[in-house]
């Protein structure tokens, strides 16, 4: 039965029906603004913050870059920036408990 199953996926896959998650080459493919760019904006938005991480990723169905940003102040200031438009949709901070958890929950889905 798995055997079946692996072939099966091994089909859709060579048709290129079977989606897999995309790299991040794809994404940037389809982004509008670069990453370089992103960066400027999301730093704006933290003064004096430098950043930890940065990802471009699907989110709730969009396209957005993702920044973690480490100032003096304990915890990260996460930063998303529109990969289509530039527009900053959302700054929150987050504890440094919490970004442990998120890192740990992003490790499981990979």
């Amino acid at each position: 039965m798995k055997k079946a199953i692996m072939a099966v996926i091994v089909m859709l896959s060579v048709a290129g029906l079977y989606a897999a998650e995309p790299t991040q080459a794809q994404l940037q493919k389809e982004a509008k603004i670069s990453m370089k760019r992103a960066r400027t904006i999301a730093l704006k938005e933290v003064p004096g913050g430098k950043i930890s991480s940065a990802e471009l990723e699907r989110e709730k169905g969009k396209l957005i870059y993702s920044f973690d940003i480490k100032t003096a102040a304990s915890g990260i200031t996460e930063v998303n920036v529109d990969a289509m438009n530039g527009k900053v949709v959302d700054v929150h901070k987050e504890s440094a408990a919490k970004e442990a958890a998120e890192k740990k929950q992003e490790q499981k889905e990979h």
